[in-house]
């Protein structure tokens, strides 16, 4: 079956960095468009980057642009997030997610989750 396996939250100051992993088994990895999610306490799942098959093309949320990079490594079936410049308002479950086309909607597969923490 299809697994998304987040990894690499935790608990981090203000201003401070983390990398999220996400292994992916049971799909063809490479035929999928990537993504990370995240929500916050009380507020609803948001999307915050998302990386074509081949890796050539991404986009990221507003909120996150110039401070969060998202890649993946195909022989390695793993998507990362490099998370800088860490705020408060970053503090998540950061999910991973996957999907067949860079041009439809929904996610097919997502994972359980990592939290993310910033400290002030």
């Amino acid at each position: 079956q299809v697994q998304l396996v987040e990894s690499g939250g935790g608990l981090v100051q203000a201003g401070g960095s983390l990398r999220l992993s996400c292994a992916v088994s049971g799909l063809t990895f490479s035929a999928y468009v990537m993504g990370w999610f995240r929500q916050a306490p009380g507020k609803e799942r948001e999307f915050v980057a998302a990386i074509r098959e081949s890796g050539d093309r991404s986009s990221y949320a507003d909120s996150v642009k110039g401070r969060f990079t998202i890649s993946r490594d195909n022989a390695k079936n793993t998507v990362y997030l490099h998370m800088g410049s860490l705020k408060p308002e970053d503090t998540a479950v950061y999910y991973c997610a996957a999907k067949s086309s860079w041009y439809y909607f929904q996610y097919n597969y997502w994972g359980q989750g990592t939290q993310v923490t910033v400290s002030s």
